[in-house]
């Protein structure tokens, strides 16, 4: 009896409401710089409400939180709440010493947390000083030390000092890769992003040592050996070794193991989950039986899911994939949908965006405060920060509240978002130079501006383009841009041209792998032909201000974008005339197919285009169709079809068709050269100016192609021997191509 009177008596007490009390008067003591006023706003206290202890802490937490203070006491005696206060130092000036280059400090200042004027917080120095290693590795200092200094002034203030040693720069000088690696060097160079050091390569950052670029090598070849079957890859780690020249040797041993096919696939539902529900699902999973293990696809399966979770029914689940070998290279495959514990999201907080906005974050999250938690969405929405490019880090905390709630912290890391570029290239067709500067986060928008300046044989072509690629929230790219160019094909084609003028477009996913992407554009045009082209064509000569409305759909059903072993690529574009001389619409198709048998991988294309007055007027030579050097090898590019008076004036219709296969066997010793067979058919017709001169004879090769990762670059040459063609046309048996980046 008496313990159960002393359950009771301690029940009740547990069962107390906890105490709380009315606040009749607000004062702040040992303040200085802030205000009464300020503070009560910070801690968003109104007199006359009840509060409680844990009310309490919570208004302790929001003052912390505005780094004004270092310490904070709180005491409610008789109605009076007591704020007492101890302030953190301002920090007065920010000095940077050990770089002389004022852009550099300027740029270091805008990224670290700390600024002038705003409170000196011990723990903010702390990270400061790792961001600011973090960004001279990316720079190649990466023995560089940080110190910091701190001077005490009489007003409570303090300046702060960032003294910093560079110390040598650590260039990469070769990279190799060792163990059963499966694939050749050249192409695992061409999926790390890591580059050896050369001396004409004095703009990319890439050629240094950097630890965050060497975990990047290793998700990128790691992706891919998943995508091709390799289940079981295993990239042992990396070794950096210091060389003779004073620089260091990155190499990557790679253990690719068996290619894995999938034997079998099951879903596994709750008991209460109605099947009807997962029926996309259950066909993709029937779908990859007896085809390679490949993680994009076992992605797209998992795209899915997240369409299901945004609908009231499928809130609170989750997915995962189990895999079981059942053979020396066979998987069983499981989709395991899981429900988890009813929780939501109470409140969202964004740290480290010094620069970015925190609405362009905001924004790329599929989850918001009052949502319900979904593990699925969550990871969706950190994969989406980190598919911007403008953060060297993302990563996220989960703290549980009470009554079934969380608290999302997200913790970005910023990183440099300005990008110089140079390229050059040299082969039969004559060189190419590029040249660009592009800024990935404008203002801290997420928008991208992007000006870059291109030359070669004939053109010389100036663009600058803004993206904006969210537009009003719509998860469409909205892109604008103007450029200039000047062509001079007086030589072989009798014309020069000179275009100015703008586009606005727009580009977005309408269905699974359908991509859709209208642009209206203006511009000038000026045409001058030779003396020694025909009267028709010198009719054409003068200006012309043309308007379009273009529009391409692309269904995308590649296996991967890059290195493509299966699927089909189908791509459609017409480009409508609004305003015109000539009304010129232009159509164009192509298709192209891959298939794997074994290691060899064979790709066939056909493509047809037409460009034809819808009023029945000339079209102008500048826009008449050409077949380009890629489409039929063993003629000069665009030297085939209809001339007059010895210049090549292209026609109103190409056709092409390509086929090629790899050799894996042939050469397989050589690691840094690829062969290839090929055949090209093409065709140029239809002058409608003048009937007479057109040409219909089939145009055909065959060939030998070859690539190979050198020491300045990529070189692919090609052999190719005519089959079919005409008295005008200018054949070209042999022909390369190298390129290089600086």
């Amino acid at each position: 009896m008496i313990k159960l009177i002393s359950s009771i008596i301690i029940l009740f007490f547990i069962i107390l409401p906890v105490n709380s009390e009315v606040i009749k008067e607000i004062k702040v003591i040992n303040n200085d710089r802030i205000s009464k006023e300020t503070i009560q706003i910070f801690s968003n206290i109104k007199v006359g409400e009840n509060y409680d202890q844990n009310d309490l802490n919570r208004i302790l937490k929001e003052i912390y939180d505005t780094n004004f203070f270092s310490n904070v006491s709180l005491e409610i005696n008789d109605g009076v709440l007591i704020i007492d206060v101890e302030e953190n130092k301002i920090i007065q000036n920010i000095t940077v010493e050990g770089i002389k280059r004022e852009e550099l400090i300027e740029d270091l200042k805008s990224r670290i947390s700390s600024k002038d004027k705003n409170p000196f917080v011990e723990n903010n120095i702390k990270n400061d000083v790792l961001l600011i290693k973090k960004l001279l590795k990316s720079s190649g200092y990466y023995f560089s030390e940080v110190k910091t200094k701190i001077i005490e002034n009489n007003n409570n203030t303090i300046d702060l000092i960032f003294d910093l040693d560079l110390g040598e720069k650590a260039f990469i000088e070769k990279i190799e890769f060792i163990g059963e690696k499966f694939y050749k060097d050249r192409l695992l160079r061409n999926i790390i992003a890591s580059e050896e050091k050369r001396f004409w390569k004095f703009l990319t950052k890439k050629k240094y040592i950097n630890a965050e670029l060497i975990k990047l090598d290793q998700r990128l070849l790691e992706k891919y050996y998943l995508d091709r079957g390799h289940y079981q890859i295993d990239i042992k780690g990396n070794f950096v070794e210091f060389t003779e020249e004073n620089g260091f040797k990155l190499t990557y041993n790679i253990n690719a193991g068996p290619k894995f096919f999938i034997n079998s696939t099951k879903l596994k539902l709750p008991v209460d989950y109605d099947e009807k529900d997962f029926k996309k699902i259950i066909k993709l999973l029937s779908k990859l039986e007896g085809k390679l293990y490949s993680i994009n696809k076992l992605n797209k399966i998992a795209k899915e899911v997240e369409y299901l979770t945004l609908t009231n029914d499928y809130e609170f689940i989750d997915a995962s994939f189990k895999e079981k070998i059942v053979d020396t290279n066979k998987i069983d495959l499981e989709f395991v949908i899981t429900e988890f514990k009813k929780e939501y999201l109470s409140k969202v907080n964004v740290f480290g965006n010094n620069i970015t906005e925190e609405k362009v974050i905001r924004d790329n999250l599929e989850v918001d405060e009052g949502d319900p938690f979904n593990k699925i969405l969550l990871a969706k929405s950190i994969n989406n920060l980190k598919a911007l490019n403008i953060f060297g880090k993302v990563e996220y905390d989960l703290v549980p509240t009470d009554d079934n709630k969380k608290i999302l912290n997200i913790t970005i890391e910023e990183k440099p978002t300005g990008e110089i570029s140079a390229a050059a290239g040299t082969g039969t067709s004559g060189g190419t130079f590029g040249f660009g500067i592009k800024e990935n986060n404008f203002l801290g928008k997420n928008i991208s501006l992007d000006s870059n300046l291109r030359v070669d044989e004939e053109t010389i072509r100036g663009k600058f383009s803004v993206v904006n690629p969210n537009w009003n929230y719509s998860d469409r790219a909205l892109i604008a841009s103007i450029e200039s160019s000047v062509t001079d094909r007086m030589g072989d084609y009798g014309y020069e041209t000179s275009q100015t003028g703008f586009s606005f477009g727009s580009n977005w996913e309408q269905y699974d792998d359908l991509f859709f992407s209208p642009k209206i554009s203006m511009f000038h045009e000026k045409l001058d032909t030779n003396q020694s082209a025909s009267d028709k064509l010198k009719k054409q000569e003068g200006e012309y201000l043309d308007a379009d409305f273009a529009y391409g759909l692309v269904l995308d059903k590649r296996d991967r974008r890059y290195q493509t072993t299966d699927g089909y690529l189908s791509r459609f574009n017409q480009r409508v005339p609004l305003i015109s001389e000539d009304y010129s619409l232009y159509n164009s198709y192509e298709y192209t197919t891959f298939n794997q048998i074994k290691e060899i991988v064979t790709k066939l294309s056909v493509q047809a285009r037409a460009i034809n007055s819808i009023t029945d007027e000339d079209v102008r030579v500048s826009k008449r169709l050409y077949v380009s050097g890629k489409r039929l090898r063993g003629f000069e590019p665009g030297k085939i079809g209809p001339t007059d008076a010895g210049d090549f004036i292209g026609g109103n219709y190409t056709t092409a068709i390509n086929a090629a296969t790899t050799l894996p066997e042939f050469g397989a010793n050589l690691e840094n050269v690829d062969f290839q067979l090929f055949l090209d058919a093409a065709n140029v017709f239809g002058v409608d100016y003048d009937s007479s001169l057109d040409s219909s004879k089939l145009r055909s090769s065959v060939g030998f192609g070859v690539d190979w990762f050198t020491v300045i670059g990529p070189l692919n040459f090609s052999i190719a021997q005519p089959i079919t063609k005409a008295d005008t046309d200018k054949t070209e048996t042999f022909r390369f191509n190298i390129g290089t980046t600086f």
